[in-house]
């Protein structure tokens, strides 16, 4: 699978998902992504590799042994990693390609910000809503 970075400066590949996806509610995840919540999964580190744009990468510290990687160019956040961890955490949406899998659980809930609704309790529309 090929994932990128919004200006599609930064490029990696992945051979799979090694653990599975999720969503996860905490704090740092929320204003890291500026979204209520962040969906990851597992990569171990052979599964991984960068393919174009690592001269673009910066990282950031956001809590003790925890990188989060992310393009300087337009600011997407692509994985997570702590030292000593076989895998990497991967933003699964900055994939380009579908994972097959699907999100199992979420995790960290005792974040969730009070304007949060699921999917189940909103309109959904495939585009635009009706009259926009």
């Amino acid at each position: 699978m090929k994932g990128s970075c919004l200006c599609g400066a930064v490029t990696y590949e992945v051979d799979q998902l090694d653990m599975p996806i999720g969503h996860c509610h905490c704090r740092t995840c929320q204003k890291a992504h500026a979204a209520a919540f962040a969906t990851t999964a597992g990569v171990y580190r052979e599964h991984f590799r960068w393919t174009a744009g690592e001269q673009y990468l910066k990282n950031f510290e956001s809590s003790p042994g925890k990188r989060r990687w992310f393009c300087s160019q337009c600011g997407s956040h692509l994985v997570a990693e702590r030292d000593g961890q076989r895998h990497v955490v991967l933003r699964v949406p900055t994939l380009d390609d579908d994972p097959g899998g699907r999100p199992v659980l979420h995790i960290w809930t005792s974040h969730d910000v009070p304007w949060l609704a699921y999917a189940e309790e909103l309109p959904a529309y495939e585009e635009w809503p009706p009259g926009r």
